[in-house]
């Protein structure tokens, strides 16, 4: 009795370490610590837990402890920052997926030791593989998406809602059946199975541009599963950080789909992202047609060498060409000339959220440089040169001027009222919703056609030239 008294203050402990490695998480300058003390309470909760229980043998513990730490560090160390998304998504799913086998297994092991199943028990144990075999098969999909081995632009097709309110009806009533009659593990098997086919469906309506959604969703999701497993087996640490990773997740979600004026239904369900079709691309040749102006770097070095101030605003097209660093160069190079340089960072921008910041970060861009959207926006007017890197929507003024666009009322960063703006993209291709852009048609707007890296270091050369 006395161990388990210290178990539980062991637990409050970690919790409190856990709440105060969130609080240091929500700014850049103490995001170490945050992750530190999260880190230490986790140690804290998981020695207390094997010690308490005693559920496995101490070989056993040790070589897991040893094939986890090397699959870490290698994934650590392999993984370019560039692809950090997709590690959020498969970390997210793997969440999901030991929920699922971790009350599975426990339900197993109730039923051969012929166990009395509770309704507490057997409803957790329905929630850990319903939310649990959703998030991981969805982070999966989301995890092909980023990675390019599954359509990144939203897949959908007739009667694809109906379906899922069907799957997610069964879903719920196999759940019921477990709660009923837990005799037979059979029902839990059944329900993961078609919460991962409802997961898989669920995901692939969602284009590219709304994986920053996507991703904190499923984050949440994982939570939830934790936290359910956490009331399977009665362990109150495992409740309490499954419910702040929730919580923590759909707080995440909710602001960024706010900062896309989208509701979450209209996000998850509203298709935005297909495929083009012939008529944007009718609207892209009328918008485009004689207008867009094409410079070279040798061009666009002549205006950057007559501006005083240069905003940067970056979106996915540089975290593909890994362009953060030759960014970091052409802002020191303009800095030691007497530009300031100021960067606009839009929260959806790139594929997951705070991308942007992490890329910019790991070149050791200083953290007081990267301004919000609404910090930047006013400045905008007071702008000699805007740099768009990559992004593409973020930055599309029919979000202001069309409100029948799939885009409509997305707050976006204003580079078009910038004296000039200079877009570095590969092409006149669309963005994830599909639709063209009139910024690159615009006055005020010169193209520079080429790789984002090379585009940036192009420039570099041609402002020493100069």
């Amino acid at each position: 009795m006395e161990y388990v008294n210290l178990a539980n203050l062991v637990y409050i402990a970690a919790s409190v370490l856990f709440i105060l490695g969130l609080k240091g998480l929500a700014h850049p300058r103490t995001a170490v610590r945050g992750n530190l003390l999260g880190a230490l309470g986790m140690f804290l909760a998981v020695v207390v837990t094997l010690l308490d229980r005693q559920i496995i043998s101490y070989e056993l513990i040790f070589a897991g402890l040893v094939v986890g730490s090397a699959v870490g560090a290698l994934l650590a160390t392999r993984i370019q920052m560039t692809a950090m998304p997709q590690m959020v998504a498969l970390l997210n799913g793997f969440g999901g997926g030991a929920s699922v086998l971790v009350a599975g297994a426990a339900l197993v092991e109730m039923l051969l030791l012929g166990r009395l199943l509770d309704a507490q028990f057997t409803i957790a144990t329905a929630a850990s593989g319903l939310i649990g075999g959703v998030t991981f098969w969805g982070s999966l999909v989301a995890f092909g998406k980023l990675q390019g081995v599954v359509n990144e632009q939203a897949v959908v097709f007739s009667g694809q809602h109906l379906i899922n309110l069907v799957l997610a009806l069964v879903a719920v009533g196999l759940g019921v059946w477990l709660v009923l009659e837990p005799q037979t593990a059979l029902a839990y098997w059944i329900l993961v199975a078609v919460a991962s086919v409802l997961g898989v469906l669920l995901t692939i309506p969602i284009g590219g541009a709304d994986m920053p959604v996507v991703i904190a969703l499923l984050n949440s999701y994982s939570g939830l599963a934790a936290c359910a497993t956490g009331f399977v087996l009665n362990n109150n640490v495992l409740i309490i950080a499954g419910s702040l990773v929730g919580a923590s997740g759909i707080i995440l979600t909710q602001i960024m789909s706010k900062a896309m004026n989208r509701s979450l239904a209209n996000i998850l369900f509203g298709g935005v992202g297909a495929a083009p079709t012939a008529a944007s691309k009718s609207q892209a040749d009328e918008i485009y047609a004689g207008r867009v102006k094409s410079a070279s770097a040798d061009e666009i070095a002549m205006i950057l060498d007559a501006a005083r101030r240069v905003a940067i605003v970056p979106g996915y097209g540089m975290a593909v060409s890994q362009a953060q660093y030759a960014v970091r160069d052409l802002t020191n190079l303009l800095e030691q000339r007497g530009v300031e340089v100021l960067f606009g960072i839009h929260p959806v921008a790139g594929r997951m959220p705070g991308h942007m910041n992490v890329l910019l970060a790991e070149a050791n861009i200083a953290y007081d440089k990267l301004l919000e959207m609404d910090q930047i926006n006013p400045l905008m007017d007071q702008v000699d040169v805007a740099i768009v890197i990559g992004a593409n929507d973020v930055v599309n003024p029919v979000a202001r001027t069309d409100p029948s666009s799939p885009i409509a009322g997305m707050p976006i960063i204003d580079v078009d009222k910038s004296r000039t703006v200079v877009v570095i993209k590969r092409s006149l291709s669309p963005g994830f919703a599909g639709i063209p852009n009139p910024l690159f048609a615009a006055d005020n707007t010169l193209m520079f056609f080429a790789d984002g890296k090379q585009a940036v270091t192009d420039l570099i050369a041609a402002v020493k030239a100069g």
